[in-house]
């Protein structure tokens, strides 16, 4: 049961098609949010914005023309973004691979969309809501939070979409635009992407999948993985009025990680 909580709101869900960003899609518009999903795979992205009634568009975050396309489209309809969230992201570059091994070239895929296409993204949503407001969510990761020498440079890259939001977050405050800007931090959930870095794990290590999922289980407090629910949630927060009065801050959803690193 919604109790609205985003009713007249119009939300942008980048990566929308799959996992993370069409859970949070789905719960926004349980909420009374108008959705619309954007994604590089145009059949996906069409097959999950019918499924849950939201309109998609679609775009490749790390083009600029693209964002400048989705927001002249939505200017020409009249329809104003209340809410964005930079979502779409890449993270199976250099899975399984030794850090004296890394492919540079990979290296460069992964910051090209999960930096610049944060990059972009705040920056054409500042242009699109500084006249009335709105709330800029982006994904980063608990990888931004600790050391992550497997997925060292995904890590990275979490950790400048951190350091990104903080300073996206002042810039609006200090121009008066009255646009939020919050990162979520998810730590292990059950998405595909989860378990592709257990199967390469596992590999890496000469061990079962079945080994390395425990192995990763072990380090959360809570003793579960989390749920696309529960960053779904998350996002509904940072979405809402609720959090009128809440910039530059994150959001650590990982069942206690944290405490122990």
């Amino acid at each position: 049961m919604s109790d609205n909580r985003l009713a007249g709101k119009t939300a942008i869900v980048t990566g929308g098609a799959s996992g993370l960003g069409l859970g949070i899609a789905q719960r926004y518009i349980e909420h009374g949010a108008s959705v619309i999903i954007t994604d590089i795979n145009i059949k996906a992205g069409e097959q999950a914005a019918a499924k849950i009634g939201a309109r998609f568009i679609a775009q490749d975050v790390t083009v600029e023309s693209s964002w400048e396309a989705l927001f002249t489209a939505l200017t020409d309809e009249d329809i104003h973004a209340n809410v964005l969230v930079n979502n779409a992201g890449f993270a199976d570059a250099g899975l399984g691979v030794l850090f004296e091994d890394i492919d540079v070239s990979q290296v460069k895929k992964i910051f090209t969309v999960n930096v610049d296409g944060t990059i972009l993204g705040c920056k054409h949503g500042i242009r699109h809501m500084k006249r009335d407001g709105g709330s800029i969510i982006n994904m980063s990761s608990i990888a931004a939070m600790v050391p992550v020498p497997f997925i060292a440079a995904y890590g990275a890259s979490k950790a400048a979409v951190r350091h990104l939001t903080q300073s996206v977050a002042l810039y609006c405050a200090q121009q008066h635009y009255r646009i939020r800007c919050n990162s979520i931090h998810p730590g292990q959930i059950r998405t595909a992407m989860h378990d592709r870095l257990v199967d390469a794990t596992a590999e890496q290590n000469g061990i079962t999948a079945a080994e390395a999922e425990a192995g990763f289980l072990s380090m959360i407090p809570m003793g579960e993985f989390g749920q696309v629910e529960d960053i779904a949630n998350a996002a509904l927060y940072f979405a809402s009025d609720e959090s009128k009065h809440v910039t530059g801050d994150r959001i650590l959803v990982d069942g206690g990680m944290m405490l122990t690193s």
